[in-house]
Formats: C-alpha cells, sequence, structure tokens
C-alpha cells in the first residue's frame, strides 16, 4: 500500500476531518489506496495554538498522546490541484475551487503548492508502527 508520512498535529487532524485537504510542495499522479503514517516528529510550535488545542481538544488529544511513528489511517487519493492564488484568508485551485475556513487554515496555500483531494478518510483502531520515508513510499500490510 502506498503511504505518505505527515508530522503530527496535522495527520491525526487530517484523520478527523479537521482539514479537507492536505497541502504539499509536489503533486503526484498517484490515485487509488493511500495509508497515512505519523513521522516522529511534533510540531510543538503549532500545538501551542490556541485554535490547534481546541481542534485537538475536540478527539481527546494533546501533544503529549499524539501517535507518533505509526500507520495511523486510510483514505484514497482521489486528486491532486495545483494552488494558483493565494489571498491570505482563502486560495484557489486550479479547478477554480476556493479553499477557506479551516481548511486555508490547517493547510499551506502557497501559490505553486498542490492540494491532495482524498474520500473516504478511516481511522485505524490498532496503529502499525512504522519508519516513514519521504515522499510517496509503500508497506506491506499482509
Amino acid at each position: 500500500m502506498k503511504v505518505l508520512s505527515m508530522i503530527q498535529p496535522w495527520a491525526s487532524l487530517f484523520l478527523f476531518n479537521e482539514a479537507q485537504y492536505e497541502t504539499r510542495t509536489w503533486k503526484t499522479k498517484y490515485r487509488g489506496p493511500l495509508a497515512i503514517h505519523t513521522s516522529k516528529k511534533i510540531d510543538s510550535n503549532v500545538c501551542h495554538n490556541n485554535a490547534i488545542q481546541h481542534l485537538l481538544s475536540k478527539h481527546e488529544l494533546n501533544r503529549s498522546n499524539l501517535p507518533t511513528g505509526m500507520i495511523i489511517g486510510v483514505c484514497n487519493l482521489i486528486n491532486c490541484l495545483k494552488v494558483i492564488e493565494d489571498n491570505q484568508e482563502s486560495a484557489v485551485l486550479e479547478d477554480g475551487r476556493i479553499v477557506s475556513g479551516n481548511d486555508y487554515f490547517l493547510g499551506d496555500f502557497r501559490v505553486g503548492n498542490y492540494i491532495w483531494e482524498v474520500s473516504n478518510k478511516e481511522m485505524l483502531i490498532d496503529f502499525i508502527p512504522a519508519k516513514g520515508k519521504l515522499g510517496l513510499w509503500e508497506y506491506d500490510i499482509n
């Protein structure tokens, strides 16, 4: 299965649908099943942000109990679109879609970046310990 590593708290917020999109500086032609892996790194500065703390607390999470170094969920990658305009409170994607609100706040919508659009996000019941890698990588789930 293809896997994408993400830094916490972004991975958990993404899988809990607080963010609709994952933003990346690079695009992929891959479409299909995608596992979400949490790197060992936690963005501590972000975890001190009151808005992020509030979003995490909705799911009984905080800086000290975020899972790291594990595959924590799955989804289906359905699209990869370029950001063509960033208005500091909203962004415009190449298909004309406008991203705003939490989706904008929880992403990196600089012009030239890409949004990864997914469907069917699911948090795993049992997390799978795994060492992450850069880019998309393969994990044999059998």
